[in-house]
């Protein structure tokens, strides 16, 4: 079974509807047991990272994810999801993350851009996993206004604003993307199949 963490954000439902066109059992949940019993842990989330960080340590679920993490089990980080696995975000300020991974959550230069960054984008996959076999060079679903600035855990980079950002990790267990598989069609639908043949 599939946990999608449920912390008062996030695009829980069609991170769930898509799972369950894949025939993936998976259950949107906040509570402690279930998610420790989980399989596999998914983190989404849309929004601003001050409120889901504050949201997400008041359930202390930080504290079950790392348990879980520690455990060996797959965690997909998504969007905010994916920015809260990092040290800090400068999104209003400077707002400590779980830092899980080494790097910085910053904000695309506006000067000539327009920004969120939203809609349709191709990745570039800089190193081979199992979380986006096969799919390089595909068109994803972005909305944000925030990226890592670089990590040494990249394993796909997109480019917007006149930077190339990495817009996926890997460590280990842990998974994260800045893009929205659950709205990215079939190439989103098979990166969740990755995910859960993990």
């Amino acid at each position: 079974m599939i946990a999608i963490i449920n912390y008062g954000v996030g695009n829980l439902g069609s991170v769930k509807n898509a799972l369950d066109y894949l025939k993936l059992e998976s259950k949107i949940t906040s509570d402690k047991e279930e998610i420790l019993d989980a399989d596999k842990i998914i983190l989404p989330g849309v929004g601003a990272f001050e409120d889901a960080m504050k949201a997400f340590k008041s359930l202390e679920l930080d504290k079950v994810l790392l348990e879980c993490i520690n455990a060996g089990k797959p965690v997909l980080g998504i969007c905010v999801g994916m920015q809260m696995l990092f040290e800090y975000s400068y999104e209003y300020g400077k707002h400590e993350g779980l830092g899980i991974f080494k790097g910085n959550i910053i904000k695309f230069d506006d000067t000539n851009y327009k920004v969120p960054h939203m809609g349709w984008n191709n990745i570039s996959i800089t190193k081979n996993n199992k979380l986006l076999e096969g799919l390089d060079n595909q068109f994803v679903y972005f909305v944000h206004s925030y990226h890592l600035d670089e990590s040494n855990f990249e394993i796909a980079t997109c480019e917007y604003a006149g930077v190339k950002y990495p817009c996926a990790v890997n460590r280990d267990n842990i998974y994260a993307v800045q893009f929205h598989p659950e709205k990215s069609g079939d190439i989103g639908l098979q990166i969740l199949k990755n995910f859960g043949d993990l």
